[in-house]
């Protein structure tokens, strides 16, 4: 799985999926060779690889004890994990065509990684305990329908939206979006607690604390709700509820595309050409999860944007980890925390290969960017259910 190694780093995965559903056992080889998968050696698996262009070696029994022995050398900042059972996917997320895509939906489907796709329905009926690991679609868990009020509000999408969301809502039985989202987001939450794994990209990250942050307050505007919102709404905001922010001032124009001061989409100033940020280096054998959920073929990943592009860190839990930045904007990319039993992880951003993915522009095509670092990190987070856990020490 390193640069010079890999022909197709994203679907590398898709085969190791593959191969515990065979109820084989993989070892992830943390920090060896960009984060390598050591697969018991077969006919069936080396034509799979060859059918799917992912790059392999074969390598002998000796080889093979060769490699787990410098491993496991306290010397080496690397770590041998086992993928016991390939986890259960649901992906929240919304039915019909909407006017933009979803990064980990298209690259689950370009991996060959099988998903079920589940909505507020499936949520509020309990269903997420059918799965390992949950992702958030491209979503706005507070009400307000994406912020999207002052561009799209005429667009025939917008009402459509709106209406379906307002119907769904009534057939639930809640008076309002905002109350109906926000049962979602707990049972969401009570999911992790639980010992589930979320994954959340964009919008649904800091929209997903922000709901949870305002339960029993009103801090939806007339538009979005049909009456006013509570008076002096922002002291009323609990923190202690929030998985990953706090201390964040939330956005009461109706007209700016924005939630709160938790996005730094509009404090941000650094050119394209110089947009990227860092992960992380953790100790494999002290912090066998952080180390997963960073390993990849570079250090340096490039920038992109989203309604939520990147996190202000100064409004970011003290227990949560910061494991991709740039440290010269101010800003954390990508985070991971433990809430209860469960993880939960955020990457800011909307779609790692295009840098300012628009509503209604053309999907990207992952056969253009087989060896995308951006991408691999949402594959990690795919992968992290299946690992036999070791308690963190940290």
């Amino acid at each position: 799985m390193d640069v010079e190694g890999q022909q197709n780093h994203l679907k590398a995965y898709g085969v190791t999926y593959w191969t515990l559903e065979k109820q084989l056992k993989v070892n992830w080889l943390l920090n060896y060779r960009g984060g390598s998968f050591l697969l018991p050696d077969s006919e069936e698996i080396q034509r799979e690889c060859q059918i799917r262009g992912v790059s392999f070696e074969v390598i002998s029994n000796a080889k093979t004890e060769e490699i787990l022995k410098l491993i496991s050398s306290p010397s080496e900042n690397m770590e041998s994990v086992i993928l016991e059972k390939a986890p259960k996917i649901a992906v929240y997320s919304p039915e019909g065509l909407k006017p933009w895509d979803d990064a980990v939906t298209m690259v689950l489907t370009y991996a060959e990684i099988p998903y079920e796709t589940i909505y507020d329905e499936e949520v509020l009926d309990d269903a997420l305990i059918l799965y390992d690991w949950l992702h958030l679609h491209h979503e706005d868990f507070t009400g307000q329908y994406g912020k999207f009020y002052r561009a799209y509000r005429s667009a025939s999408w917008y009402i459509e939206d709106k209406r379906e969301a307002e119907a769904l809502a009534a057939k639930l039985g809640y008076d309002k979006v905002s109350e109906e989202k926000l049962a979602v987001a707990q049972k969401i939450r009570d999911y992790v607690v639980g010992g589930g794994f979320m994954f959340a990209m964009c919008s649904a990250t800091d929209s997903f604390d922000i709901a949870l942050s305002a339960d029993g307050v009103d801090i939806c505007e007339p538009m979005f709700d049909g009456d006013g919102s509570d008076p002096g709404y922002q002291n009323k905001i609990d923190y202690s509820n929030t998985f990953a922010f706090k201390d964040f001032i939330l956005e009461r124009n109706p007209n700016v595309y924005e939630f709160s001061s938790i996005d730094m989409t509009r404090k941000r100033q650094i050119p394209k050409t110089t947009d990227y940020f860092t992960l992380m280096d953790y100790s494999a054998k002290w912090d066998p999860i952080p180390t997963m959920l960073t390993q990849n073929h570079t250090a340096l990943v490039k920038g992109f944007m989203g309604q939520t592009t990147s996190f202000t860190r100064d409004e970011i839990k003290s227990n949560v980890l910061i494991m991709g930045e740039n440290r010269t904007n101010g800003e954390a990319k990508y985070i991971h925390g433990i809430k209860g039993k469960g993880f939960f992880t955020f990457y800011g951003g909307h779609d790692p290969e295009d840098y300012t993915h628009k509503v209604g522009d053309p999907k990207t095509e992952l056969d253009l960017h087989p060896t995308s670092p951006g991408y691999r990190l949402i594959l990690n987070n795919v992968l992290f259910p299946a690992a036999k856990k070791k308690k963190q020490k940290t």
